[in-house]
C-alpha cells in the first residue's frame, strides 16, 4: 500500500469473523510450546508490547491489557463492597490476580489454571503483567481443572472470576461457559457474592454469544448485568457478564464508586474509576436488544463453540 511500511516479517493472523483477519506484526518470540492442552506462544508485537497467544488466538498484551483486566475485576469487587476472598478460574498471565490483590480487604486470592506450562512461561516472560502477584503471600496457585476444583473445594469466596480462554472447539474451555458450570461457581460463593464471566466479543453483526452467555448466567443468578470495554488488540468491543443474588445497580453513582475504591486503597488504576464503571454498564441499543430477545442458553448438551483459531505465519 502506498505510504505504508511493513516493519515485521512474522505475523499472528487471527480470524475476528469468518471473513476478517487481524494480523499482529511480531518482532520477537520469547516462548513457544505445545502443551498437553493447547499451543502457547509469548511474543513481542511491534505496536502493543509482549503478548500471550493460545491456540493462535491473542489473549492479552502489555499494551492494552488494562482495558480488559481492570473491568474484569473491579466492578464485581465494587458491587460486593468489601471482598475478602477471590477465586480466579483461568488467568494464566497473573494480571487478574494482580488486580484483585489491589484491594486491601482481600485476604486470599486463589487462582486455578489448567495449564502449568502456560503459567510458568508467563511467570518468566510476562513480569509486566503479573507484577509479582504470584509471590504475594495472599495468593494460592492451583494447577488443575476448574470444574474439579469447584466440585471439591470447601472454601467459599466473595467474588468468583471466570477468566477463561475463548470456547474454541476442541480447546480446553468451551464446556466452562455452560449453565452447569455457572451453578458450580455459585455454589462456592458466600451469600451476597458476585460472579463475573468474560463473555466474548460483541460484534455489531452478531452479538449472539454475549447475549446467550448472559442468558446462561441468568439461569443461575437472580440478577445479571453486562459490561463492554473496547480492547484494540481484540479488534472489537469485549463483554463481561456479572451475576449475583444481590441487586446489581447498572447506574452506579461515580462518586460512591470512587469512595469505595479509596476506602480499600485501590489506586494506580489506568482505566477504571467511578465514571468508567458507569460507562462500562451503559450498553448501546443493539446489544440491549440482543440480550432482551435471546431465548437460548448454553448447557453441557449445547455448549458454545467459537469458530476457528489463529495462525502464526512468516511473510
Amino acid at each position: 500500500m502506498a505510504g505504508s511500511t511493513l516493519n515485521a516479517d512474522q505475523w499472528v493472523s487471527e480470524y475476528v469473523t469468518p471473513y476478517d483477519i487481524y494480523a499482529h506484526g511480531i518482532t520477537d518470540i520469547h516462548a513457544f510450546a505445545r502443551t498437553p492442552y493447547q499451543q502457547m506462544s509469548i511474543v513481542s508485537s511491534g505496536a502493543y508490547g509482549k503478548a500471550l497467544v493460545l491456540d493462535g488466538k491473542w489473549q492479552s498484551c502489555t499494551g492494552d491489557e488494562f482495558l480488559y483486566h481492570e473491568p474484569l475485576v473491579h466492578p464485581a469487587c465494587v458491587i460486593h463492597g468489601n471482598p475478602q476472598s477471590v477465586l480466579v478460574l483461568g488467568g494464566g498471565e497473573g494480571a487478574t490476580i494482580r488486580e484483585a490483590l489491589r484491594w486491601n480487604s482481600v485476604k486470599k486470592v486463589v487462582m486455578v489454571d489448567l495449564d502449568g506450562a502456560v503459567v510458568d512461561a508467563c511467570k518468566e516472560h510476562l513480569p509486566e503483567m503479573h507484577q509479582g502477584a504470584f509471590d504475594d503471600p495472599r495468593t494460592e496457585l492451583v494447577i488443575g481443572d476448574a470444574i474439579e476444583y469447584l466440585q471439591n473445594t470447601t472454601d467459599r469466596f466473595d467474588v468468583v472470576i471466570s477468566d477463561l480462554s475463548d470456547p474454541i472447539e476442541n480447546g480446553p474451555s468451551f464446556m466452562l461457559f455452560t449453565r452447569e458450570y455457572h451453578a458450580k461457581a455459585k455454589a462456592v460463593l458466600n451469600p451476597g457474592g458476585v460472579f463475573v464471566l468474560q463473555s466474548g466479543s460483541v460484534f455489531p453483526m452478531d452479538p449472539t454469544m454475549h447475549a446467550r452467555n448472559r442468558k446462561t448466567v441468568a439461569q443461575v443468578f437472580t440478577h445479571t448485568a453486562s459490561m463492554v470495554s473496547f480492547i484494540p488488540t481484540y479488534a472489537c468491543p469485549w463483554s463481561f457478564v456479572l451475576g449475583s443474588d444481590r441487586p446489581v445497580n447498572t447506574m452506579p453513582d461515580p462518586a460512591e464508586v470512587d469512595t469505595i475504591l479509596e476506602s480499600h486503597s485501590v489506586s494506580n488504576l489506568r482505566m477504571f474509576d467511578g465514571i468508567a464503571m458507569l460507562g462500562l454498564m451503559q450498553l448501546p441499543k443493539h446489544i440491549r436488544t440482543a440480550c432482551e430477545n435471546e431465548t437460548q442458553h448454553y448447557s453441557l448438551k449445547d455448549p458454545p463453540k467459537f469458530f476457528g483459531s489463529g495462525v502464526a505465519d512468516e511473510s
